[in-house]
């Protein structure tokens, strides 16, 4: 009689080669990765472009060439940079998951660190934006 994986008692380590839909999942995680890098490049195209529509309309306003775009320009680039960073790394855990199940050595409950990292990250990116528009106010 075959020993049944899912059974109580049964070891730790799962093999995910046997169950497609593990490999399904592993995937619309690598996909939602991939979304949220290429928003944060999208965002910090923007937020770089904001600065400068914002340097054109006051160099309209006062009739003389301004140069500088502010912070925005750097705050967008550096969004964009994380956003790269996140669909490399994203490649990388997509990579090493699948090595996993393929092996059978994935271990559940793991804690996403990638996901905390960003998180903490956008919250002080977040923070900073916010003291800066206090001090601009």
């Amino acid at each position: 009689m075959a020993e049944d994986k899912h059974a109580p008692g049964a070891s730790n380590a799962y093999s995910g080669s046997d169950d497609p839909r593990i490999y399904f999942a592993a995937e619309r995680t690598f996909l939602a990765w991939i979304r949220t890098g290429l928003g944060l490049m999208g965002v910090g195209f923007a937020v770089s472009r904001f600065g400068l529509f914002l340097r054109e309309m006051r160099a309209s306003e006062v009739h003389a060439v301004v140069h500088s775009t502010g912070v925005s320009e750097y705050s967008g680039v550096a969004l964009v940079a994380v956003g790269v960073v996140v669909n490399v790394t994203a490649v990388a855990q997509h990579i090493r998951t699948v090595r996993e199940l393929r092996e059978g050595n994935w271990i559940p409950g793991r804690v996403s660190t990638n996901a905390i990292v960003l998180a903490l990250l956008l919250a002080m990116v977040g923070i900073a934006m916010g003291a800066y528009l206090l001090y601009l106010r």
